[in-house]
Parts: structure tokens; C-alpha cells; sequence
């Protein structure tokens, strides 16, 4: 059996699970979708009559859409890999038909759909309530979305492997949390700290995505940095893939 193959069929089942316990928490649900809503009416009201507020706004929704990875795709799914290795949900899984890759893909399709629906009310809300442009180039801001996904859904199944238990998810995730709201241009562009410090910081995992988020929604980027920002996330996705076949944990830590 291919590793690295995926059959539809099983992937899809194996997703269905998971947004099947995911929507019988209804609350989690709702909070989850009015949280940029509230997000996008909290900083209409504290723009109201600012010089800039247009790129002001701008710059919260495409660092909004950089907090939805953050949170609903990496910290969440750290906590949902640990849960399933945990109570060997994993390993029973393994012993059926579904491949390593589809085991790990169907437990992270609930974050990623969850996400993309986040991320799409953050950006129609946003663009009507705070006045913005919506985006520029939709297919360049769509692609760095997904890989934005596919990336962070491999870096949480990489910090799954050492975190002991649930409860300390939160401890494991925070470094990563920590170092792409200061660095990664979530709200701010890289290019306007010192230069040494912007040179590190373009190096971080996120940052290339966010580029490319920036650049999708406001365009003007050149092509020499749109091809930074896809190198960087295609080095870090590969990375992560690697890491992961070698040190994903299957079973639980003892």
C-alpha cells in the first residue's frame, strides 16, 4: 500500500466522522463562525473617522485570515491528533484499509473546512463592513489560503508527536503561535521592521504564506517577492513532510 495516496472514498468517510463529532457541538460551532463577524464590528467601530482606515482594514482581514490558520487549523488539530493517538484511535485505524496519509488528512478535514468557512465570512464581512477592496487577485489569495492549510495541518501533526497529552497542547502550540503573530506580517508586513530582523522573520513558516495572502487581496507585490514567499512555503511544506513520516507517533507517549 502507497503511503502517499489518497482514495476518496475513504477520505471522505473518514472526514464524515470527524465533522460529525464537530457538529454536534453546536456551540463551538456558532462561537466558531461569529468570531469574525464580532472580530470585523468590534474594529468598525474603533475606525470610525480614522485617517487610513481603509488600510487599516485591509491589513486586519488578511491578518485576520492568518489568525483562522493559526488557531483553527494548527492548535486546533495539535489537540485533535493527540486526542486520537491518545485513545488509539490512531493505531486501530491503522490496522484497517486507510492509508497513513488518509488517516492523517480525514482527522484534519473538519479544522480545514471549519477554517475556509472562517476565513470566508472574515473576507465578504470584512470587505462590506469595513469599506475595503475586496481582493485584487482572488486565485493567488485562494492558493496561498490552501497552502497556508496544507501546511499548518502538517506542522500540527509534527507537534502532535511531542506533546504528551491535550492538556498540554496549549504549552507545545505556543511557540509557533508566539513567533507568527510577532513575525510572520500577520498584521504588519515584514519589510517594515529592521532589516536583519525582517530578513530572520521572512525565514519563519508563515511568513511566506502571508505574503501571499497580502499580495492576493492587495496586489502590488513584486514578482521577485511573490517568488520568495512561494519558495519559502514550498521548502516548509516539504520539510514538514518529511518530519512527519519520520516522527509522527502512532501510539500513545508512555
Amino acid at each position: 500500500m502507497n503511503p502517499l495516496t489518497l482514495n476518496p472514498g475513504r477520505l471522505v468517510s473518514l472526514g464524515r466522522s470527524e465533522i460529525t463529532l464537530l457538529v454536534r457541538n453546536r456551540a463551538a460551532l456558532g462561537v466558531a463562525f461569529l468570531m469574525p463577524l464580532l472580530m470585523v464590528f468590534v474594529l468598525r467601530s474603533s475606525l470610525s473617522g480614522v485617517e487610513g482606515a481603509q488600510a487599516i482594514g485591509e491589513a486586519t482581514v488578511t491578518g485576520g485570515i492568518g489568525m483562522v490558520l493559526i488557531l483553527v487549523v494548527y492548535m486546533n488539530l495539535v489537540s485533535a491528533y493527540v486526542a486520537r493517538r491518545e485513545e488509539l484511535v490512531l493505531k486501530r485505524l491503522r490496522t484497517g484499509e486507510a492509508n497513513d496519509l488518509e488517516i492523517l488528512a480525514g482527522t484534519a478535514l473538519p479544522s480545514a473546512i471549519l477554517a475556509l468557512g472562517q476565513i470566508a465570512v472574515l473576507a465578504v464581512a470584512g470587505a462590506a463592513v469595513l469599506d475595503v477592496r475586496m481582493p485584487r487577485n482572488p486565485l493567488l489569495l485562494v492558493a496561498a489560503v490552501l497552502a497556508g492549510v496544507l501546511m499548518l495541518a502538517g506542522l500540527s501533526a509534527l507537534t502532535s508527536a511531542f506533546t504528551r497529552t491535550v492538556e498540554t497542547a496549549g504549552f507545545t502550540t505556543l511557540p509557533l503561535f508566539l513567533i507568527t503573530v510577532l513575525g510572520s506580517g500577520l498584521f504588519m508586513p515584514v519589510d517594515s521592521l529592521p532589516d536583519l530582523a525582517a530578513s530572520l522573520c521572512e525565514l519563519l513558516p508563515l511568513s511566506g504564506v502571508m505574503t501571499l495572502v497580502r499580495a492576493g487581496w492587495s496586489g502590488g507585490a513584486e514578482a521577485y517577492d511573490l517568488l520568495g514567499a512561494a519558495l519559502n512555503t514550498l521548502a516548509w511544506t516539504m520539510i514538514t513532510v518529511f518530519a512527519v513520516q519520520k516522527w509522527f507517533r502512532w501510539e500513545p507517549r508512555r
